[in-house]
């Protein structure tokens, strides 16, 4: 019994020894320290629709203004997840709706695969278009007139688009393409889908504290 508890004893005190000449793990090194956002943002068609949706048109979307007449936008790449849409039957005739992530720029890579549906009777078109993977809508992209999506939707219809923003934290902040009118230094603004302020938009955002 004694023996034992001499060498428990003994264990315990080289344990201990051990434990004080051990070094402090280092902190884990930081991988990422971008900020990064997902967003779900509505939009309802003001007006038909038949047109490109480009990156600088998706970034300009959530931008703060510097001045009454000068924004910059909250975030410099962006990727879409998702673009859902519905749109109700038009009178005596069918809604029809169409998206194709086309790339349309020469480098751009896009899966020029066609989503479209048109309404029936009381049932609305409806399409959820995905990107394929490793084509240039679903990898992040900076602020330029590439083609993001080719989109024709009728007035009235519902536009979703769900995307990931990213900041770098090294990044400087792009300026919105069209320049807001009357806009507050400092405050949060959101445009339509086509990236114009609201009032020449033909998209409204929906659920926006404020909008220019």
């Amino acid at each position: 019994m004694r023996n034992s508890r001499q060498s428990r004893g003994r264990k315990t005190r080289k344990a201990q020894r051990q434990g004080e000449n051990m070094l402090i793990p280092r902190p884990p090194p930081l991988r990422d320290i971008g900020l990064t956002h997902e967003v779900r943002v509505r939009f309802v068609a003001n007006g038909a629709f038949s047109g490109n949706i480009t990156y600088q048109n998706l970034l300009d979307i959530f931008n703060v203004a510097s001045g009454a007449t000068a924004a910059y936008d909250l975030f410099i790449a962006t990727r879409v997840k998702f673009v859902e849409v519905w749109a109700n039957a038009l009178a005596n005739a069918s809604a029809v709706i169409t998206l194709v992530y086309d790339g349309g720029t020469a480098g751009s890579v896009g899966d020029a695969r066609l989503h479209t549906d048109a309404s029936m009777g009381i049932e609305p078109a409806h399409i959820r278009a995905v990107p394929q993977p490793m084509t240039g809508a679903a990898l992040y992209q900076v602020s330029s007139d590439t083609i993001a999506f080719v989109l024709v939707v009728p007035a009235g219809a519902v536009v979703d688009v769900s995307l990931s923003l990213r900041n770098a934290i090294n990044g400087g902040q792009v300026v919105v393409q069209n320049a807001p009118a009357a806009a507050t230094a400092g405050v949060l603004y959101v445009r339509g889908l086509d990236g114009l302020a609201v009032a020449t938009s033909k998209f409204t955002p929906t659920g926006a504290l404020a909008i220019d």
